[in-house]
């Protein structure tokens, strides 16, 4: 294929795009509401991941200690735990500090005050806050401690199973929407495929006569298809441009007045931090079921 051939079908989808007139207005319309879906699906897939990391963020064990137990011991078992692959980040409250704490925490129960100083002496281990890569791995972090049989005399007690209901929650919830955010994209995906198809699908129906034409006049397969896949690219890319537009004021007003509610997620600092993924996603969404959807009305329903 030379350039000139090349450039007589690219002009030639362009003039078919300007003829069409109201169907090509209809196919706009239609593709930018399904690129609208895309890109709803990206930021709700945006602040659910937000939501869940944060989620994820506060959920760890505490590995209590006896108060018998030593520094150096407890720290032996701090450095043991943070070369396990499992683990993200291990923290140590020492005794003094776990005192402090509670003293803040009670300032204004006198009576609970009173009664630590009565006491004489810290009551209170020293203890490891262990936060794992994944919500799913603690459960192998605590078999880890409960293997080595010199973590039985020093370590009190973990609340591994106190949280397990709602680490094992966390887990399920995460693969759930994964599952169920891919499920959604299908979905739409195809419904939205089907519509475009249909709506080009009238399109090259009201150019059949001139189809017919170029046939008898000895045009080849893809010289006919070439204009109609140029025209629903351009369609797409239309649709994508508007798609962008109408999203920066949406994502501002929602950055602005939802933040707070989404738990500090700003959707407009997100859609302008990521607008080279959106751009990318939505065009070539846009340019893909425009020029595919022509390729395939054009070959089955025109029989060319």
């Amino acid at each position: 294929m030379n350039f000139t051939m090349l450039k007589r079908m690219i002009g030639g989808g362009a003039k078919s795009f300007m003829r069409s007139g109201s169907v090509s207005f209809a196919t706009v319309l239609v593709m930018t509401v399904t690129l609208m879906i895309v890109g709803f699906l990206i930021f709700l897939s945006a602040i659910l991941s937000y939501t869940l990391a944060a989620i994820e963020d506060k959920v760890d064990v505490n590995i209590y200690f006896v108060t018998t137990a030593s520094e150096p011991e407890i720290l032996l078992v701090r450095d043991q735990l943070a070369t396990l692959p499992e683990v993200a980040v291990v923290t140590y409250t020492s005794r003094d500090k776990a005192l402090a704490e509670f003293r803040e925490r009670h300032a204004d129960d006198q009576l609970t005050l009173q009664a630590l100083e009565e006491l004489g002496e810290n009551p209170l281990g020293a203890s490891l806050a262990v936060k794992a890569k994944d919500p799913g791995q603690y459960e192998s972090i605590v078999r880890f401690l409960s293997d080595d049989i010199s973590n039985e005399v020093i370590i009190d007690r973990i609340n591994y199973f106190q949280n397990k209901t709602v680490i094992d929650r966390l887990t399920s919830a995460i693969r759930a929407t994964e599952s169920a955010g891919a499920v959604i994209v299908a979905l739409f995906a195809l419904a939205s495929a089907t519509i475009i198809f249909a709506t080009i699908r009238l399109a090259i129906y009201t150019a059949r006569d001139e189809i017919a034409v170029m046939r008898l006049v000895g045009a080849s397969n893809m010289y006919i298809r070439a204009p109609f896949v140029v025209a629903g690219i351009i369609a797409g890319l239309l649709s994508a441009v508007i798609t962008l537009v109408v999203f920066y004021p949406i994502a501002w007003y929602i950055g602005e007045s939802a933040s707070g509610w989404l738990g500090g997620f700003n959707l407009f600092t997100y859609y302008l931090d990521h607008f080279p993924m959106i751009f990318l996603t939505l065009v070539g969404s846009g340019v893909v079921l425009g020029g595919v959807a022509s390729w395939f009305a054009v070959r089955k329903y025109l029989k060319v």
